[in-house]
């Protein structure tokens, strides 16, 4: 058993939590902006809540963050009572909010000042993957830092692979996030020419998903496309956010990402429809929106 902080309680935080107090089994102190949540995860798994990031991660040996952004990272972090003030040496913090490269560089190095161990660690699965603690966990960090957090973030993972030095693992979750906005443009298009021809999509899917067609978004979305469902997962405005990301970072390397900036920009019509909180899969909102 680990003494463990958990900084950041949204829909991905909370359940990450509650798996490293009760698959893990570790002694969690949690933080959260809104002391509501962080009450309520005290009362659902035990453990104990902070009033501060600093109050929270004091005496850990491992600090775990899933914030929104790299401001929202640097302010838990960085700021005036921010994990970073108290952390003891040897200690490791494991960052899964998905934010830049660049943040995750700064601010490893800020922590190696300090003696602590920095680990960029963004994740995939959705709020379900969270949920059920069957996350994707992409890594950038040294080896000896990374073996000795693995056994803890598998508290909440199924799958946790070291990418890379720092930074990778970020760079890893753009990859991510360019795959799935070209596969679900995809998948929205097909769908909205079938049923404009007439066809029963739910019988398509079924066999087209069994060939080289088949995506874990075509086997989990096709249905709740079909029926208008938009609210499963991952929101419109966080792809947003996390395409801004990718974008900014092809930029900077002199490459172009031509599919992503224009799902980006349809994402962006999206929004303007009122679907800020729809989850990805409703690109096929759009098209059905300008047939009419």
């Amino acid at each position: 058993m680990a003494k463990v902080a958990f900084i950041g309680l949204g829909v991905m935080g909370y359940p990450m939590a509650g798996h490293l107090a009760t698959k893990g089994g570790h002694d969690v102190t949690v933080y959260n902006r809104t002391v509501e949540k962080a009450e309520n995860w005290k009362a659902a798994f035990g453990g104990e809540f902070a009033m501060t990031p600093a109050e929270a991660a004091s005496g850990a040996d491992y600090v775990f963050c899933c914030v929104g952004n790299d401001d929202d990272l640097r302010s838990v972090t960085i700021g005036e009572d921010g994990a970073f003030q108290s952390m003891k040496s040897g200690a490791i913090f494991v960052d899964n909010t998905t934010a830049s490269a660049n943040v995750a560089r700064e601010l490893a190095g800020m922590a190696e000042n300090k003696g602590v161990g920095f680990l960029d660690a963004p994740v995939s699965g959705g709020q379900a993957g969270a949920e059920n603690g069957v996350l994707t966990v992409m890594v950038g960090g040294n080896q000896e830092t990374f073996d000795k957090a693995k056994p803890i973030i598998e508290s909440y993972a199924r799958m946790v692979g070291l990418m890379g030095d720092i930074g990778a693992g970020q760079l890893t979750k753009m990859m991510n996030q360019i795959c799935i906005a070209g596969l679900v443009q995809g998948l929205s298009e097909a769908i909205h020419l079938g049923s404009a021809a007439g066809l029963d999509i739910a019988k398509v899917m079924d066999v087209i998903s069994k060939g080289a067609a088949g995506s874990w978004q075509m086997e989990n979305r096709h249905e709740t496309m079909t029926a208008g469902e938009y609210e499963h997962g991952f929101a419109v405005d966080w792809m947003r956010k996390d395409l801004a990301i990718c974008l900014e970072a092809g930029n900077a390397r002199g490459v172009t990402l031509p599919v992503t900036a224009l799902v980006d920009q349809f994402y962006a019509e999206v929004q303007r429809m009122g679907g800020n909180r729809w989850d990805t899969s409703s690109l096929l909102a759009r098209l059905e929106a300008s047939a009419k």
